[in-house]
C-alpha cells in the first residue's frame, strides 16, 4: 500500500459511514471581565511597543498635531473629520479624494491617520474594517507611522466580543502593535509587513 492510499483509508475510516459529524463543543470563555479596560488595553499596547496618549475630545486636535509634529505630510481617508487636522500644520493628502493614491503616493507619505472599528483590550489589538475613517488596507499598511484615534466606547474586552460586534463580510485588519517579525535567529525586525511606528490616542 502506498502512502497516498493509506491517507485516503484513514480520511474515509474518520469519516464513518456519512452520520452527520458530532456537535463541536463551544464551552470556551465568550466574554470576560475586567475592571478598567481602558487601562488593560493600554497596558497590552506599550508590551506590544505601541506609545499611548489619552485626551478627552476637546483636546484631540491639539494631541494629534502633538504627535504628528515630526512628520511633514500626511495621509489620511478621504471622510476623516475635518476637526482632527485643525492643530497639523503640515501637507494632508486624502485617499479617494478624488482618487485612491498609488501606491508609490503612499510610499512617499511618512504617516497616516485613522480612526477604527474597535479595541481588544485583554489583547492589546485594533481592528479596522474599512468603515468610517479607516480607509482601506493599504492606507494603513504602507506608511511607516500609523496613528490611530480610539475612542474608550469602541473597547471591548475580549476575542469573542469583538467577534460578535463585527462583520466578517467586512475587510478585517487585525493591529497588534507596529509591525513586527524576527529571524531564524530571533532577532526582532521592524517594519516589514506594516508600519514600523503605531501612535494610539485614546479619546475619553
Amino acid at each position: 500500500m502506498d502512502a497516498r492510499t493509506e491517507i485516503l483509508d484513514r480520511i474515509r475510516a474518520a469519516l464513518g459511514d456519512g452520520a452527520p459529524p458530532p456537535p463541536v463543543p463551544r464551552d470556551y470563555l465568550r466574554t470576560a471581565e475586567c475592571a478598567d479596560p481602558v487601562e488593560l488595553l493600554t497596558e497590552r499596547l506599550a508590551d506590544y511597543r505601541a506609545t499611548v496618549r489619552r485626551c478627552v475630545p476637546g483636546e484631540l486636535a491639539a494631541t494629534l498635531a502633538a504627535v504628528l509634529a515630526d512628520d511633514p505630510r500626511l495621509a489620511v481617508p478621504y471622510d476623516l473629520p475635518g476637526e482632527w487636522l485643525t492643530g497639523y500644520r503640515g501637507e494632508v493628502a486624502r485617499d479617494g479624494d478624488p482618487a485612491p493614491l498609488t501606491i508609490a503616493e503612499l510610499d512617499d507619505v511618512p504617516a497616516v491617520l485613522t480612526g477604527c472599528a474597535i479595541a481588544i483590550a485583554t489583547t492589546g489589538t485594533i481592528v479596522l474594517d474599512a468603515g468610517p475613517a479607516q480607509g482601506r488596507r493599504a492606507l494603513t499598511l504602507v506608511p511607516d507611522h500609523h496613528v490611530c484615534v480610539v475612542r474608550t466606547g469602541q473597547i471591548v474586552v475580549g476575542v469573542p466580543d469583538a467577534v460578535a460586534a463585527l462583520d466578517p463580510r467586512r475587510p478585517l485588519t487585525w493591529i497588534s502593535g507596529p509591525s513586527a517579525t524576527s529571524d531564524i535567529e530571533l532577532n526582532r525586525v521592524e517594519g516589514v509587513h506594516g508600519p514600523r511606528r503605531l501612535d494610539v490616542v485614546l479619546v475619553h
